[in-house]
């Protein structure tokens, strides 16, 4: 995998911009800029750092400036978007950029003045922790570079001024470290108000100078321009690192950037661990360890070697799965760079993410890190960045659950694994059906039909969940289309996973076997009601939502799932048609759109302030996620034809021009429904990259 950008793409400072990258660490942790070295908005930096992993984020290493300087001439190499007096100003060190490079770790490469200057970042994998690796090659007179490190401490979704910051006086708080011994030079501080928390950043192959300017004052971000909000940040950049170099000569140094966070030792507080020692060398070790770990990762997925496609995703897929310090398990970010782990993205994920890639260990700690924090019946929703109690209010994560470990079972078929689940998640699915038949919170039950009911009033329990005050943009308060097609293939899982654990337990299977009969006897009212209640036949399609008054024929494309999941209840000419017109009025080729076009409340952009973002979500946006349905949906409804198969192979181009428009590597949240169609949203979406790949697992065995 190797994303590379040469001169001529980089040196228009503007339609670079929208170009990003991203690497993560494991815990929640990230980095992130553009291709040409500019920040944009206010989640990049080079470290963002998890302190509860996988939340609790705070930027704490910005960036890096360098200036190359030879005699006279200094060669400024910043890129960055200042607020000037009276408009923007613009430090084009892109001017000097030869080449942009991903390929898990971010290389930048400056040729000026005879020199050429090689920096290459990446993230320690399950450490808070970032190197940079300096190469300067001088084909000149004797030169140097300046380094000057930007940081800061503050949560990853907020910005910083000069008065904001959070430190009394700043030479107070900085603290040099200069080992004569090694020869390591370079600081440490600890935030006011964060006395467990050290952050150091420390250097070979440099001299270190204190600066007299520290603040790097009004960086501007363009991102947060275009939505309306204040866009300036302010940065601390205390010391100069100056580098020289020999003519004819090479030099190379490193940089490490380490969060530490001290732990309590029963009633006391442990100390902070001894400083990292640092040679010339140090980065590039550790930039080489995270480039092996990318090739086994695409080795262990067991895709052909030249299947590019595959491979991206892979790598893709990974900066995903991370731990849960609550749970000692793995988890699934829903998205960055500002979600967190959502219980309904992270079973939606699931497949793609872990099983098409060979993770069933990570699978199978996912499954219990979310069986954990079941409550009522339900399946968390999300849990917060500030590391509170998770929420609730979702109808359809616990029955994405089942779709979950359905498909661990079916991708990992072991008498190991059938024990697993008879042990471990087998009682959360009871009490989750238990739940749901009985009826529990946010009016989520099951009504006399045996269909499945959900929301009232101001909550949002399905994925089109946006509320703006009292305000519910999307009410689909009843009985939505695809609770229930979910519900169904819950009853018709169960059955099936009751019926094999009773194949293989010697622990009653009789009452594994009584359990699997009322499933399948309540699937079947379900099913018949369902046919009954949702073919909209004038539309040729499913109402979105049965209400007790009323039924919502807007088309949306929540239905297709009942077309997708394992177990549906249609005929195949009604499948036929919903297909069709899914496929003619909401497919966008990134995605499917929220909402038909030639609604009078669709809205074809999602940009600007908070309040017209929210409500465009779900009211013509198109959804990535929604590709790996439609993809499903369309090789089943074409029964496996050649045609078929070719067809949707045609469905991977535009994700695959899309891999490199917007964050290198990765599948934005969502898309506008008007052309171009956009990017928005999180730039990396756990869902959309995981479901793309589970599609493209499905061509790939047809």
């Amino acid at each position: 995998m190797n994303f590379e950008f040469v001169f001529d793409k980089l040196n228009n400072y503007k339609a670079s911009l929208s170009k990003e990258w991203l690497l993560t660490n494991g815990l929640g942790g990230y980095a992130g800029s553009t291709i040409i070295g500019a920040h944009m908005r206010t989640h990049q930096g080079y470290l963002i750092a998890s302190l509860k992993p996988p939340v609790d984020r705070f930027l704490v290493f910005s960036k890096t400036n360098e200036r190359l300087v030879c005699g006279s001439r200094i060669y400024d190499l910043t890129t960055a978007q200042h607020k000037g007096p009276y408009t923007s100003e613009f430090n084009q060190g892109n001017m000097h950029l030869k080449y942009f490079k991903y390929d898990g770790t971010i290389t930048y490469a400056y040729e000026a003045g005879g020199m050429r200057l090689t920096k290459t970042i990446s993230l320690v994998y399950g450490k808070n922790q970032c190197v940079v690796d300096y190469t300067l090659e001088n084909n000149g007179p004797a030169a140097g570079v300046v380094i000057t490190p930007l940081m800061n401490f503050r949560d990853h979704g907020e910005h910083m001024t000069v008065d904001d910051l959070r430190w009394e006086l700043p030479e107070e708080v900085f603290h040099e470290i200069r080992d004569e011994k090694t020869g390591n030079t370079g600081f440490y501080y600890k935030p006011v108000g964060h006395s467990d928390v050290r952050i150091s950043l420390i250097s070979s192959g440099c001299e270190m100078v204190k600066r007299n300017n520290i603040y790097d004052e009004n960086m501007e971000l363009q991102f947060e321009l275009d939505n309306e909000a204040d866009g300036l940040d302010c940065h601390l950049k205390p010391y100069d690192f100056v580098m020289e170099v020999e003519s004819g000569g090479v030099s190379k140094a490193s940089f490490v950037c380490t969060v530490d966070v001290r732990e309590k030792k029963g009633k006391k507080k442990g100390g902070f661990p001894e400083f990292p020692v640092v040679e010339k060398d140090t980065a590039f070790i550790q930039i080489e360890k995270a480039k092996k770990r990318v090739a086994d990762l695409i080795e262990q997925a067991e895709f052909p070697e030249d299947d590019e496609l595959a491979g991206i995703l892979t790598v893709a897929a990974d900066q995903f799965i991370v731990d849960r310090k609550s749970t000692g398990e793995k988890t699934i970010m829903a998205g960055y760079p500002w979600f967190t782990d959502w219980g309904r993205d992270t079973m939606i994920a699931f497949t793609g993410l872990c099983l098409e890639t060979g993770r069933f260990e990570d699978a199978k700690s996912i499954l219990l890190s979310f069986s954990k924090y079941i409550k009522n019946g339900l399946v968390p929703n999300m849990f917060p960045d500030d590391g509170k109690d998770p929420l609730y209010n979702t109808a359809d994560a616990s029955l994405w659950y089942f779709y979950a470990v359905y498909n661990y079972l079916k991708y990992v078929d072991t008498d190991e694994a059938w024990k697993f689940v008879e042990d471990e998640i087998f009682p959360s699915l009871q009490e989750i059906m238990g739940a749901y038949r009985k009826g529990t919170l946010f009016s989520i039950g099951m009504d006399d039909d045996a269909l499945m009911r959900a929301g009232s009033g101001l909550d949002q329990v399905t994925w089109m969940d946006v509320r703006i005050g009292d305000e519910v943009v999307t009410p689909r308060h009843g009985k939505p289309v695809e609770i229930n097609a979910l519900w169904y293939n819950a009853l018709m899982t169960m059955e099936e996973i009751s019926r094999g654990i009773a194949r293989r337990t010697h622990n009653k299977p009789e009452n594994y076997l009584a359990y699997a009969g009322g499933c399948s006897q309540l699937a079947m009212w379900v099913k018949e009601a369902f046919n009954e209640e949702f073919w909209y036949e004038e539309g040729g399609y499913l109402y979105d939502v049965v209400g007790e008054e009323e039924k919502d024929a807007t088309l949306r494309p929540n239905q297709i799932f009942a077309i997708s999941l394992p177990f549906t209840m249609l005929d195949p000419e009604k499948e036929k048609s919903i297909l069709r017109v899914v496929k003619d009025r909401l497919y966008v080729g990134v995605g499917l759109r929220s909402l038909d076009v030639d609604d009078p409340q669709y809205k074809g952009i999602y940009q600007g302030a908070l309040e017209k973002r929210d409500h465009a979500y779900h009211q013509g946006t198109a959804w990535g996620f929604l590709l790996g349905a439609f993809i499903e949906a369309y090789l089943k409804v074409g029964g496996g034809s050649a045609q078929s198969i070719e067809e949707a192979k045609a469905f991977f181009e535009p994700i695959e021009q899309h891999l490199v428009r917007n964050c290198i590597g990765q599948i934005c949240e969502i898309f506008d429904g008007d052309k171009p169609h956009n990017g928005r949203g999180c730039y990396a979406q756990a869902w959309s990259v995981g479901e793309v790949l589970r599609a493209y697992a499905l061509l790939k065995n047809e």
